[in-house]
């Protein structure tokens, strides 16, 4: 399980640093390769409630995890055949799907396995998406071109010329080369990008790397007497195909209860079942509230995670900055790194300070770190330190924010499911907005979004103050079930 949240990671973070090769690859603008960004979180959404098809048996989860994971590990393969920005998002909808597949199945299943105990298996499982996610910007980073994006027709003419020059601007290469070069004979090219032909060697070593998972998640099926061709006289590793919270014995009914009423997932994939009149009869309009401004904030922190990680590789290598395609490639395993050191920080901490603290520090901290960033936006130094900074504070919003919304509700409602759904909303609607400012306004603009998110973050957040000191149950719940509200948040993480 652990291993399959690693091909999760692998695949969610390798976009940013290759966005401007598969640019090139796919004869594609900005705007126009930010719907790959878009395809692969919508079928992320889908594919999370999809995964709780696959929920009922240990058989029929794990066979989930081996499509899945052998899924991801195909469209690594496909990638960089891919010469249309259309079939790639196609491509990349297919891993959206594995990826929400694997989000939900591996989380139940190990809430089902461990019970009570499963907290720190589960931030193990956490960490590995971390983990993949800082590996996979590292992987490419030796592949990426350095050359200028040169689009493969015979002979270019004006409009040819107009598409080069805007092409070196992205880039952050020599213009004036590249006008001079848009006025010769551009027939002795190859058929495909010379952009694409080295980074093609990365999404390749991705493939075999995560190919050993599902080969993994097939041994553990076999294991478990799953196949039909392996032996039957193996001792099972769980005691039964099975593993429902209700068949535990009469003692633990109550904390079973508990913990399945608290986990998310279920939640998760009883999205419409929220919405039923019965859930809402008789509640004040502050309880509406606090999950539409609860969401929004996690709305634009997500949306910030997401727009982050996938351009700051774009903005690094634009002018005022031009960094180096090699350097640059640093920042999102950089930023990967601290969000993962920071879930890892947000365990030990959280004992000490209250949610909504936590919640308040995270998010002040995402403002001024934008607003230096913006400040000294001609600095190479300022902006590796800022992108640290911005995954530390960004890595425990969503567990401090989905506790402190459970804790003022009194785990009552669909808190949960509203968060994820707000949450995974806003990181597909703040890359494509992202991509569309940033190729019309410039690489200046990308920061300056970050700013106004930021601020809009915060100004949802004050707003959920207020609501929550006009909803009329403030009375807090039980340590216990405080606690219990504590871990299922961090399956998110």
């Amino acid at each position: 399980y652990w291993s399959v949240f690693f091909s999760f990671g692998l695949c969610i973070a390798f976009l940013g640093p290759t966005l401007l090769d598969l640019r090139c690859q796919t004869h594609s603008s900005l705007p126009q390769i930010s719907w790959v960004f878009f395809s692969q979180q919508l079928c992320l959404l889908l594919g999370s409630a999809l995964g709780g098809v696959f929920k009922r048996t240990l058989a029929q989860s794990l066979w989930a995890l081996f499509t899945s994971t052998l899924a991801i590990s195909l469209v690594f393969a496909i990638i960089p055949l891919c010469r249309d920005v259309q079939v790639l998002a196609s491509v990349m909808a297919l891993a959206g799907l594995a990826m929400g597949c694997i989000d939900t199945v591996a989380n139940m299943q190990l809430v089902r396995i461990y019970q009570k105990d499963s907290a720190v298996f589960l931030q193990v499982l956490h960490f590995f998406v971390g983990f993949g996610a800082l590996l996979s910007p590292l992987i490419a980073d030796p592949f990426l071109s350095e050359a200028n994006c040169l689009p493969a027709n015979g002979t270019a003419n004006s409009t040819s010329g107009s598409h080069l020059f805007h092409a070196s601007r992205v880039l952050g290469q020599h213009h004036a080369e590249v006008w001079r070069l848009s006025n010769q004979s551009l027939s002795k090219l190859p058929p495909q990008d010379r952009a694409g032909t080295r980074v093609s060697y990365a999404f390749w070593i991705m493939a075999l790397i995560n190919l050993p998972v599902p080969l993994a998640v097939l041994f553990l099926l076999s294991k478990e007497r799953l196949l039909a061709c392996c032996p039957q006289r193996r001792p099972l590793l769980l005691s039964a195909d099975e593993l429902a919270l209700e068949t535990q014995p009469p003692e633990k009914e109550d904390a079973s209860s508990l913990s399945s009423k608290f986990q998310p997932h279920p939640g998760h994939e009883d999205l419409f079942s929220c919405c039923q009149r019965k859930n809402f009869k008789g509640a004040p309009y502050s309880f509406f509230a606090i999950h539409i401004t609860a969401a929004l904030v996690l709305f634009m922190t997500d949306g910030m995670t997401g727009e982050y990680s996938a351009f700051v590789y774009s903005y690094a290598v634009e002018k005022p900055l031009s960094v180096g395609h090699k350097v640059a490639g640093y920042l999102p395993s950089l930023f990967w790194g601290f969000i993962t050191l920071g879930r890892l920080i947000s365990i030990p901490i959280s004992s000490k300070l209250k949610p909504v603290t936590m919640v308040f520090i995270n998010v002040v901290g995402v403002v001024m770190t934008f607003l230096v960033l913006l400040v000294f936006s001609y600095n190479v130094a300022f902006l590796f330190v800022g992108t640290a900074s911005l995954g530390l504070f960004l890595s425990s919003t969503f567990p401090s924010m989905l506790a402190y919304t459970e804790d003022i509700l009194q785990y009552k409602g669909c808190a949960t499911t509203v968060l994820v759904t707000g949450a995974g909303i806003g990181e597909m609607v703040l890359q494509m907005l992202v991509g569309s400012i940033f190729q019309a306004q410039g690489s200046h603009s990308f920061l300056v979004c970050g700013v106004i998110f930021g601020c809009l973050a915060f100004t949802f957040y004050i707003l959920l103050l207020f609501f929550h000191r006009m909803h009329p149950e403030l009375s807090s719940v039980p340590t216990q079930d405080k606690a219990l509200g504590m871990e299922s948040s961090e399956c998110y993480q």
